[in-house]
């Protein structure tokens, strides 16, 4: 079976902080499509207070059993990407990306560094669909309070 696949690039920022014990802090600030060049990282910009780099060649897949998962992030008020990285040597780099809200619990859960980005748009759009053909929730059921169990009505 193949899964939809939707290629994207991460672009990391450092930004030059005025603080005795930490010189310097990173983050995933935002994805775009990925353009498909090999020559990654890639400088955006680099002046003295940030710098930022294009880290591509990420393929966002989905599967059909973290189908839940994708329905809780497009149904949270804000949409969102996850980008896992770390440190190599003295650069952030990105490592994982997901759509999941369970598969970036469980990367935060194994003490790694997992920032958020908006959702583009016309990737809810592509999610939105998959979750659509593929989650049916569970049905709720009803549980009668133990009070009721046996009782007879007229």
């Amino acid at each position: 079976m193949s899964h939809p696949v939707f290629s994207i690039a991460v672009i990391i920022e450092r930004r030059a902080l005025a603080n005795r014990w930490q010189a310097q802090t990173w983050e995933a600030i935002g994805i775009i499509p990925d353009p498909g060049d090999a020559a990654t990282p890639r400088v955006l910009l680099q002046d003295s207070e940030r710098a930022q780099w294009l880290h591509g060649g990420f393929a966002l897949k989905l599967y059909r059993d973290e189908a839940e998962n994708y329905y809780l992030n497009l149904s949270a008020a804000q949409p969102c990407v996850f980008i896992a990285w770390r440190m190599e040597e003295d650069m952030a780099v990105p490592k994982f990306v997901t759509v999941s809200y369970g598969e970036a619990a469980r990367f935060m859960d194994a003490s790694e560094q997992v920032d958020t980005v908006p959702m583009p748009r016309d990737m809810c759009d592509w999610l939105g669909e998959f979750v659509n053909q593929h989650y049916k929730p569970e049905p709720k059921r009803r549980s009668r309070p133990p009070s009721f169990k046996g009782a007879k009505r007229d």
